[in-house]
């Protein structure tokens, strides 16, 4: 695990775990340097992921401090995995891969997909739910070639796990849209709609800290279960 990670998970950890409470100062940029002998930059960056992701506020000339233990669960200013938001939707979550495919990258994925035409792509379908209700459908497409080895077991667990811990890539950036579209095939089949005309679909074009694009994703949701949400700072 990178300092990086190291950082942000133990600070993460001592917060949802309440050992650090709601409005407590988190160790200072220093003190978190001497303890991980890491450099300012890699401190810095494991307190802005807690920031975006609304574990932590920094407050000029004063520190940083526990800003929630339990944030909103989809929040818009990070890039989140099914897999580290779940913990927080309750106890009965689960994953279904229902395709896995290799694809050509032609045709409409063109507009979406930053590679060569005719690129080999991994497709994957997945169906979230929570509580029993199937309430997510998620469409990635990921560059194979910048992403090998995935497989449709790694499918059901965290894909975000296996690039950056077994991959050792590092995800930096992702464009996002959100819209209301009508319900598609995919939805009716896969999704309990329970009569619901639309659904919300948040899409991602994400990339690496190369530049390189390595996923198109549509997380296509229910209207009945979700919000979302994010921190506006000055």
């Amino acid at each position: 695990m990178s300092k990086y990670n190291q950082i942000y998970s133990d600070l993460l950890a001592s917060i949802t775990t309440e050992r650090l409470e709601r409005g407590a100062r988190l160790p200072s940029e220093t003190e978190l340097m001497d303890s991980y002998q890491a450099s300012r930059g890699t401190v810095r960056k494991a307190i802005e992921q807690l920031q975006e992701r609304g574990f932590a506020q920094k407050v000029h000339g004063k520190g940083t401090f526990v800003l929630s233990t339990n944030p909103i669960e989809f929040q818009l200013g990070g890039i989140v995995s099914f897999q580290e938001t779940y913990p927080r939707l309750g106890n009965d979550v689960s994953t279904e891969v229902v395709e896995f495919t290799q694809i050509p990258l032609e045709g409409p994925l063109l507009e979406h997909i930053k590679a060569e035409a005719g690129s080999l792509i991994t497709r994957i379908k997945r169906v979230r739910r929570i509580d029993g209700k199937r309430v997510i459908l998620d469409i990635n497409h990921f560059v194979s070639d910048v992403i090998p080895g995935l497989s449709r077991d790694i499918a059901e667990h965290s894909i975000y796990a296996f690039i950056e811990q077994t991959l050792q890539l590092q995800i930096a950036y992702a464009q996002r849209t959100i819209e209301a579209v009508p319900r598609s095939k995919d939805d009716q089949q896969h999704l309990d709609l329970d009569g619901q005309s639309h659904v919300i679909v948040v899409s991602n074009q994400t990339f690496l800290q190369d530049g390189r694009q390595f996923e198109y994703t549509e997380s296509r949701h229910t209207l009945d279960k979700f919000y979302f949400s994010d921190i506006a700072r000055r």
